[in-house]
């Protein structure tokens, strides 16, 4: 049995309906995440589990028992929040403390419990310290030593990394991946950004509109999302009209025969999709070439095109490029690694390229 059930829950705040009929197995010892828009549910299901609030349908349970009516004080349950929360006028040992304090724990229980959980977090020198003194890293790990101090059973973090700036926030999910590893504590993590997620999450649940679109792995999430939403939302890729034709020769039979609209026809992964079925084919920037005009593609699937812009970012460099003409202009974007030594060099804007991808990158999506 699970850890936590999630059990057909709903929620609704007047008309809106938070949440609908979600259903979710997280398992004990395990990462996993929220992930989704901002108003797709996931804090609002955040809150039910801590017991900050109740669903209109539906059941949670922990550990094979149920939760409702449950105050949030009794669920082995603790929240870390993107505000940190800190009692000011109190030292980081204070703070962390408190939890145990209004648990009735005993002064020697106590003061090792914090020493210890202060350790985990490389906080102990910083005991005697009030948060104004702390940078907002120290701060961070305070809530979150003041969370995992009371040994709970899950710990529910709710957008925790989002006050920090992006070097520091690096940093700290690292520190974060180590800390749940090493304290074994089910972490259940909200966030909606798509880098973050994949980077942390043992699994995702991916939400959009109070549902889950998908539960998965996150390389699984990546390359094989389930829906449009899915493969819009997590991370970039472009979407071309298809249309599925007849198989052509006996040995591309295991593959897919697209007409992309406007383009022309390629191959891509997948069978057993009726010819005639139309959709999208998507495929993301980074598994797309660009190569010269004069070079000759080895690749089945390439295009001629113009390049419209690029976007230089140090590591990497975007490049929009138009394929098509006479009114069925298509802009593909295509991710070139600057690998090279020295000054990278591009494609200029206007510059005649090819564009190519292989026939088993991409996937089709059914309208």
């Amino acid at each position: 049995m699970a850890l936590l059930e999630i059990r057909d829950v709903s929620r609704r705040f007047g008309d809106l309906l938070a949440l609908d009929q979600v259903s979710l197995s997280i398992e004990a010892g395990e990462f996993f995440t929220l992930l989704g828009p901002s108003g797709c549910g996931k804090t609002t299901l955040l809150r039910l589990i801590a017991g900050f609030d109740e669903p209109d349908a539906g059941s949670l349970w922990l550990d094979g028992a149920p939760l409702a009516g449950i105050p949030p004080e009794r669920r082995p349950v603790h929240t870390v929040f993107q505000s940190y929360a800190l009692f000011p006028h109190m030292t980081v040992a204070q703070n962390v403390a408190f939890p145990l304090r209004m648990a009735g724990a005993m002064p020697d229980e106590l003061r090792e419990r914090v020493r210890a959980t202060l350790a985990q977090v490389h906080l102990e020198d910083k005991d005697r310290a009030y948060p104004h003194e702390l940078s907002g890293g120290q701060k961070q790990r305070v809530a979150l030593a003041r969370g995992l101090v009371g040994k709970p059973r899950v710990l529910l973090l709710d957008e925790p990394l989002g006050a920090l700036d992006a070097k520091l926030r690096l940093e700290m999910q690292i520190e974060l991946i180590r800390l749940q590893r090493e304290v074994g504590v089910t972490f259940v993590f909200v966030t909606h950004a798509q880098v973050e997620a994949l980077a942390l999450s043992h699994r995702i649940a991916v939400m959009n509109a109070g549902r889950i679109e998908q539960v998965d792995e996150p390389d699984r999430l990546y390359t094989a999302p389930a829906n449009r939403f899915v493969t819009d939302f997590i991370g970039t890729s472009n979407f071309m009209a298809a249309e599925v034709l007849p198989a052509g020769r006996s040995q591309d039979r295991d593959q897919l025969h697209l007409k992309l609209c406007g383009l022309g026809e390629i191959l891509a992964p997948g069978m057993g999709i009726a010819a005639g079925t139309h959709g999208s084919f998507a495929i993301r920037p980074e598994h797309v070439r660009v190569i010269g005009p004069d070079h000759v593609p080895e690749l089945r699937n390439h295009f001629s095109g113009r390049v419209r812009e690029l976007l230089y970012r140090g590591d990497v460099t975007v490049y929009r490029i138009q394929l098509g003409d006479n009114g069925t202009e298509k802009t593909i974007e295509a991710l070139m690694a600057n690998s090279a030594p020295g000054r990278a060099r591009f494609f200029e804007p206007g510059q005649t390229v090819q564009v190519c991808w292989r026939q088993d990158a991409g996937l089709f999506l059914h309208e």
